[in-house]
């Protein structure tokens, strides 16, 4: 039945802080219909500022909770650099992990709202 994740919801206390960081990641990041709508390929992310989040809704909403994973297109030690160039800070990395095409390096970070961040690479 499932074919792929469309999009996935995150929800923010300060929405420009938010699509400031995902901007950095590579994001392209919209405004649309009152939300903030982050692109990459063919998947995105939608944002919701706490409080006032839209109908329906994940039944507890949490800014920090979430735990992502993205592929990077790019080596991962370029990317590291990239990040810390603008000021972002690596929580741990490089190291190696299992994904679901096998072994893989990645760093973590954390966005504005404590979101846990893996970007990985499958060199």
């Amino acid at each position: 039945m499932i074919k792929k994740i469309d999009h996935i919801v995150i929800t923010t206390a300060d929405t420009n802080a938010c699509t400031a960081f995902y901007r950095a990641l590579g994001f392209d990041c919209r405004e649309a219909n009152g939300r903030w709508e982050l692109f990459s390929g063919d998947f995105k992310i939608n944002v919701h500022r706490k409080g006032f989040e839209l109908e329906p809704k994940a039944q507890n909403v949490a800014t920090g909770s979430a735990d992502l994973c993205f592929e990077l297109c790019d080596p991962i030690e370029v990317c590291k650099d990239r990040l810390l160039e603008q000021g972002l800070d690596i929580e741990l990395g490089i190291v190696l992990r299992h994904g679901v095409l096998g072994e893989m390096k990645s760093l973590y970070l954390r966005d504005p709202d404590g979101n846990l961040i893996e970007l990985c690479s499958y060199e």
